[in-house]
């Protein structure tokens, strides 16, 4: 939840009940061990990226249409 969640490491100690100091520890041992791998998204994060996604999916469909559009247009003007 820590590193996932981006959540305070003394709000989540009190709500599984562990000590802080043993939260921090195991979070940075975590880290630690997995120094070189990139992040896990956030939650907000993984809501940007699908956003993000279905634009891009819908500026390539625009940018299809376009293409077809213009290419019929320049047809009937010759």
């Amino acid at each position: 939840m820590v590193i996932e969640q981006s959540r305070p490491t003394a709000q989540v100690a009190r709500e599984i009940d562990v000590q802080e100091g043993t939260l921090g520890r195991w979070v940075t041992l975590y880290r630690e061990e997995h120094a070189g791998e990139e992040p896990p998204l956030s939650i907000s994060e993984r809501t940007q990226l699908r956003e993000l996604k279905k634009e891009v999916a819908e500026l390539q469909m625009r940018t299809e249409f376009l293409g077809k559009a213009a290419a019929f247009f320049a047809q009937e003007y010759r």
